[in-house]
């Protein structure tokens, strides 16, 4: 993930962590800077430094305001952290995940064809901890540069965040200045040339007036270079010349190149994090340990991670403190049912050995138990999570094409993902996956995508199978990631036949050429009396709108499997969505099935809920950032074709979980408008027995609450509603004439609602049970 994902809390240990030092403490290595005559040579030919002589307690200033800054930036929350509450923090949650050292010919080694199998720490490697990362290596060599690399979703950006932090609190005392790049940042400055001092003086300026004593922090100067992956550096001295001084106007590259030299300020440390397929662009001379980041390969680093996560105080508070806090209790049972699964069920372990579906497993519990934060619906919790994951990621930026890491993810992902919904299951083999991936491949260009992929992001979506009897085969990390994958796969329009390729690439040749042909077939016209001109110039304008009407047939045609797919007769009676999406997560309570027995039917009910929610504008927005843009004329005639289709499907009279989930997907996608025209025939709300949560209520009230038509019945009988649930719904009440609300065990606290309800001007309750 970014800079902006926050996972995985272990201290430093006592090579690198001790107490916090006061600036006093640290003023002798600043003195030290500022004694050598060298040095103060070097002040004095610096243009930042011309007629000024600092002083240590100076130097102390400006190292100290360069923590707070630092402190402030790397600890500011995105929107995705901020639902789980305002005390929310990384050091309270943070869980160090496993960093396994690996040697240089194991990295040459070929990786596993689908590299998907999780490699476990080599006998004689024992996984490394953060404090030994600059210990000495076995022969006893100073340890000067590391390189720590991780798929993408195994903290790389958390772990880089949480040392920063912890040395903005003094919390790493062997470095004594501490300088994090981004190389995302610096790929986008191109070749413009900068010297090392104008790119820290740029980015933090406290800093400006003691960059000529850099030099003489030695080993206790530690450069962060985040995502590597993002520079193409070029190690040949015919392609980057050797440059010494740190004031000396170079590429950005070039400065990184001689940085990882050791040319360039040669006593400096260096921590660099990359995605795999870009560990060789560093010749392995110039690193001293590589790491990998292997993410909570054990159980019990899981089970701490989701312990510190959901037993936050204010997990189970709704955005800007509205809701009622979830209690102790509850946030314990929830911990203690999540625990068991990943002891029984050892699928959702496989899923969680990545930090990142830690958090997502998080979220979308935060989502079942909590009160909702307006507009957060599950499809904005899947797409937010590719954000904090995939945001500014390119495939490979050494090619030319500069294609989006989600853009490829969508074509090659969402295509088998389409193809298990579409057959039905959910287990594939190594030969659906490699059918997928490898399909209209011909230049040795897109196979070295291939590899960058596979190498880089396969194992974020697809995870080996560890469920009895399905050994060999792959499943999706989560099973909702796979009819998300399928919904995106459909929504980008990627789902086309022959002959719709084919027709598109003529209508467009047709387009382009046919205003110029028209033109000149006019005037032969007039020249020549050729009776086939005529039929030519009107073939050119039937072609394209021919090519329309395919498109628009073949919209309708995905509306109806979609609609179909949502009124299935044989789920009519299983479990809504969200109890379904719980259960998978926090496990089924009860005797579990035989093996012997013959499997049930895979259920999808997902995918049109991520249908419609991937058509609202809020998460258009985000896939646009991903690279993965939904055009409006799109979004407008898929939803076109829908509200025919569900139009006459939606009339039907529905089981209550069925019901429920038809206002689940109209919530998703998040349009009144849509809504109100399909729901305008809805007369009774049945909903008994169903299990209103909080998050029930909401979508409930989201849907229906801002309707014109009276609803002839309300049923809630059942419903296990609480006072707090009551008041959601109140106004749904409104445009209720029979209300049934028995067998909820209400309590007392509930009669003021109702008395409020019943005494409300705009209320048209006739009858209340």
């Amino acid at each position: 993930m970014r800079w902006g994902r926050y996972l995985p809390r272990a201290s430093w240990g006592s090579g690198l962590g001790g107490a916090h030092q006061s600036a006093d403490e640290r003023i002798p290595f600043l003195i030290h800077w500022s004694l050598g005559t060298h040095l103060g040579a070097a002040w004095e030919g610096s243009g930042l430094g011309e007629n000024l002589t600092p002083t240590p307690r100076g130097e102390v200033e400006a190292v100290e305001c360069h923590r707070r800054n630092l402190a402030e930036w790397f600890s500011r929350l995105p929107r995705e952290e901020r639902q789980f509450g305002p005390t929310f923090a990384l050091d309270t949650v943070h869980v160090d995940p496993v960093i396994r050292e690996s040697t240089p010919d194991e990295l040459l080694r070929p990786p596993a064809q689908l590299a998907l199998e999780h490699q476990h720490p080599t006998a004689g490697l024992p996984p490394l901890s953060l404090s030994q990362l600059f210990d000495p290596d076995a022969c006893g060599r100073r340890v000067q540069t590391v390189v720590l690399y991780g798929t993408v979703g195994t903290g790389k950006s958390t772990l880089v965040r949480k040392m920063v932090l912890d040395w903005c609190y003094g919390r790493l005392p062997a470095f004594e200045l501490l300088v994090p790049f981004s190389c995302e940042d610096l790929s986008s400055l191109g070749s413009a040339p900068a010297s090392l001092c104008q790119l820290v003086a740029q980015r933090y300026t406290s800093l400006k007036e003691i960059l000529p004593l850099m030099a003489a922090a030695g080993s206790r100067l530690l450069f962060v270079l985040h995502g590597l992956e993002r520079l193409n550096l070029d190690f040949r001295l015919a392609g980057t010349g050797l440059c010494s001084d740190p004031e000396k106007p170079e590429a950005p590259a070039a400065i990184i190149v001689n940085l990882l030299r050791k040319y360039m300020l040669p006593e400096a440390s260096i921590l660099v994090t990359t995605r795999p397929s870009a560990v060789g662009r560093i010749p392995s001379k110039y690193v001293g340990r590589y790491g990998e980041i292997c993410g909570f390969s054990d159980t019990n680093l899981q089970k701490l991670y989701f312990q510190l996560r959901l037993n936050q105080p204010d997990c189970g508070t709704g955005a800007g403190g509205a809701g009622i806090s979830a209690t102790l209790a509850q946030r314990d049972s929830l911990v203690e049912m999540l625990s068991r699964n990943l002891e029984g069920h050892h699928q959702i372990a496989a899923a969680c050995f990545l930090p990142s579906y830690c958090w997502l497993v998080c979220a979308t519990l935060h989502f079942l138990h909590a009160p909702t934060p307006p507009g957060q619906t599950l499809t904005s919790i899947y797409t937010s999570f590719l954000r904090l994951n995939f945001s500014g990621e390119t495939l490979d930026s050494t090619d030319p094409s500069n294609l989006s890491l989600m853009a490829y993810a969508a074509r090659t992902m969402g295509k088998l993902a389409y193809e298990g919904v579409s057959s039905r299951k959910t287990y594939f083999s190594e030969d659906d996956v490699r059918g997928c991936l490898e399909a209209g491949l011909k230049t040795e260009e897109e196979f070295q995508l291939l590899h960058v992929f596979r190498r880089d992001a396969l194992r974020f979506f697809l995870a080996p199978c560890v469920e009895p009897g399905h050994q060999g085969t792959f499943v999706f990390t989560v099973p909702a990631m796979q009819e998300y994958l399928a919904a995106l796969y459909i929504v980008l329009g990627l789902r086309k036949t022959t002959f719709q390729r084919v027709g598109k690439e003529v209508a467009e040749l047709v387009g382009r050429v046919g205003e110029d042909v028209s033109l000149v077939l006019g005037i032969v016209a007039k020249l020549l009396p050729l009776r086939a001109l005529p039929l030519l110039f009107n073939l050119l304008k039937v072609v394209p709108r021919v090519f329309g009407r395919v498109v628009g047939k073949s919209r309708e045609a995905v509306a109806q499997a979609m609609v179909l797919e949502m009124f299935r007769e044989e789920d009519y009676y299983n479990d809504d969505v969200l109890d379904q999406m719980g259960a998978s997560i926090l496990g089924v309570e009860g005797p579990r099935r035989h093996p012997d027995e013959p499997p049930e039917d895979e259920v999808f009910e997902l995918f049109p809920m991520f249908m419609g929610g991937l058509l609202s504008a809020q998460n258009r927005a985000v896939l646009a950032q991903l690279g993965c843009p939904i055009k409006t004329l799109d979004a407008l005639e898929n939803a076109q074709a829908i509200k025919k289709k569900l139009g006459k499907l939606g009339r039907q009279v529905l089981p209550p979980s069925e019901l429920l989930d038809h206002l689940f997907f109209h919530y998703e996608f998040q349009n009144q408008r849509f809504s109100a025209e399909v729901l305008s025939s809805l007369r009774q709300l049945n909903l008994a027995g169903v299990r209103m949560t909080p998050v029930k209520c909401t979508v409930v009230a989201a849907v229906l609450g801002s309707g014109r038509h009276a609803l002839d019945e309300v049923n809630l009988a059942s419903c296990q509603l609480d006072p707090a649930g009551l008041h959601t719904l109140m106004p749904v009440f409104l445009r209720a004439r029979k209300l049934g609300l028995q067998l909820n065990s209400l309590g007392p606290e509930a009669c003021s609602a109702l008395r409020d309800l019943l005494l409300h001007d705009q209320c048209q309750i006739t009858t209340l049970r």
